[in-house]
């Protein structure tokens, strides 16, 4: 009688990936003609060993003789294979009555296995499960590539990524792999009419079926082979970018991409200050997470959870950029790649509908195209843009909360000809909703321009700010939030170092919920 079938845990966790599975796959993408997802072949590889290691146990059964059963009679040198210990082998060695009450006679068998151990089996026994179930009785489906994939299909796939990245033979474009002996010859005089035919979209990227139609492949050729070999040239030319967001593959000039895609925007460069996360208290590192700085690392308490909708505070060099801070929250409403570090989508304005073409740019944290949205609303630093997620791949949906223009005292800076600042309180023309701590008018961006590029000591910064801060505040409080939006007027700073500052500094005194004054006295 056969066992059910079945394998440990452990032979998954601690799983070596073969060079027979790997020519197992490779053949299998020859036979498909079809890239295929690492997620894809996951599954083709868990159904091969899976058959595999089946087969191996039922020649492992057959050749390791008699299986016990209890009903069975046994003598002194029977050789046996016990299915519910993983087809171990043993030979009994002795055999004497047993002895229960409540049971019909019986035999006990002492065994000795393979590994020299020596177990105790009753036998004899007319009466008893193991004679009519499977001795391992797993899960109906515990051996379907489904069940499997579900337990540990991240481990599968990561195992898989190494090795073929290790492969010569495979190739992969936009998360995809394929045979490289497949791969059809692109050859330059097609690569330069793609050139030609992005160069006329005028920066917007093509599908790669778009550029199929131009550049005469030979006819009868598999389309899916046709788009895979044309990726493969075109990742492996300067000239062209993968743009796309994961899952779909659009290909654009590299010269034709906005010159802050392709580098960070001068007003969210940041030169490291250094700063220790350890002076932070638990209410600085809440704020901090609130705030949605790009510049943050992630840590171990961001939100695993999908968000739907995140509403961000805009600080002066997001707004002056014309961009927005893809933070550990943020980061999950907008379009991922699988390789490229800029994806080109669309932001849809959840009033109008207005279609925006912009880029994520994933390296650097932040979403750029936005500088035209920002003015045709007329926001300010603090003003409140909602985010949400898009009604189709590649959408996210941008939304201010509009009011009806008015006049509202907002803390405004002003820039003397000396260089110098100072912030008032004075009426000016609202149209959107902002957060309180952070909004700060600047009547001229421009204005800010020669005191960005002073170059002071970030201590000697904070200080400053936080002087002119307190002029117009009569208690001479200031809130670590206000000093933030602050302090990003002059210079590109995240929270924590300059939470970290206030922390540390004597000449920062906290007064209570973040707010704090300074102590001209300390040195």
């Amino acid at each position: 009688m056969a066992g059910a079938f079945s394998l440990p845990n452990e032979y998954w966790l601690s799983l070596q990936i073969t060079p027979q599975d790997v020519e197992n796959l490779h053949t299998f993408l020859f036979e498909r003609e079809m890239p295929l997802t690492v997620s894809d072949l996951a599954s083709e590889f868990v159904s091969a060993r899976v058959k595999s290691e089946r087969v191996a146990s039922e020649i492992k059964q057959k050749a390791g003789g008699k299986s016990f059963l209890p009903r069975e009679k046994y003598q002194v040198g029977d050789e046996l294979v016990f299915p519910a210990m993983n087809w171990k082998r043993g030979r009994v060695v002795s055999v004497r009555a047993g002895a229960n009450p409540v049971l019909p006679d019986f035999d006990v068998l002492t065994v000795e296995m393979e590994d020299l151990s020596r177990h105790m089996f009753a036998a004899n026994l007319e009466t008893h499960i193991l004679n009519e179930a499977p001795l391992v009785s797993p899960e109906e489906d515990e051996m379907s590539p489904e069940f499997i994939l579900r337990e540990h299909g991240l481990l599968i796939e990561r195992k898989l990524e190494e090795v073929f990245s290790r492969n010569d033979d495979l190739v992969k474009i936009a998360g995809r792999w394929f045979p490289r002996a497949l791969l059809i010859d692109i050859n330059q005089g097609q690569l330069n009419l793609a050139e030609a035919v992005l160069d006329m979209s005028g920066g917007e990227p093509l599908a790669p079926d778009a550029l199929i139609k131009e550049i005469e492949l030979p006819s009868g050729v598999n389309p899916r082979l046709a788009e895979f070999s044309l990726n493969y040239a075109l990742q492996d030319d300067d000239r062209f970018d993968e743009v796309g967001p994961a899952g779909q593959v659009l290909w654009c000039l590299r010269r034709l991409e906005p010159d802050f895609v392709r580098e960070v925007p001068p007003p969210l460069r940041y030169i490291e200050i250094e700063h220790d996360r350890e002076n932070l208290d638990e209410a600085m590192k809440n704020l901090e997470a609130q705030l949605d700085d790009e510049l943050t690392p992630s840590q171990e308490n961001d939100p695993k959870d999908d968000v739907s909708s995140v509403t961000i505070s805009l600080i002066y060099p997001h707004l002056r950029a014309g961009t927005l801070p893809m933070s550990a929250r943020a980061r999950k409403l907008f379009p991922t790649a699988y390789e490229s570090p800029r994806v080109r989508f669309t932001l849809v304005d959840g009033k109008t509908r207005q279609r925006i073409p912009a880029w994520v740019v994933l390296e650097h944290g932040y979403v750029f195209g936005l500088r035209e949205w920002y003015k045709s609303h007329q926001l300010i630093p603090g003003s409140l843009v909602q985010v949400r997620r898009g009604e189709k791949p590649g959408e996210v949906i941008v939304e201010v909360k509009n009011q009806r223009s008015s006049k509202d005292w907002v803390r405004t800076v002003m820039v003397g000809t000396d260089g110098g600042f100072v912030f008032a309180m004075l009426k000016q023309s609202i149209t959107a909703e902002f957060n309180d701590r952070m909004a700060i008018h600047v009547p001229d961006f421009k204005s800010l321009d020669p005191i960005w590029e002073k170059k002071r000591t970030f201590d000697e910064l904070v200080l400053s700010v936080m002087r002119e801060l307190t002029k117009s505040n009569p208690q001479g409080h200031v809130h670590a939030q206000e000093l933030y939006a602050a302090v990003n007027l002059v210079r590109r700073v995240p929270p924590a170092p300059l939470f970290a500052l206030l922390a540390t500094n004597p000449r920062f005194k906290h007064v209570g919920d973040l707010h704090f004054r300074l102590n001209e006295d300390a040195s």
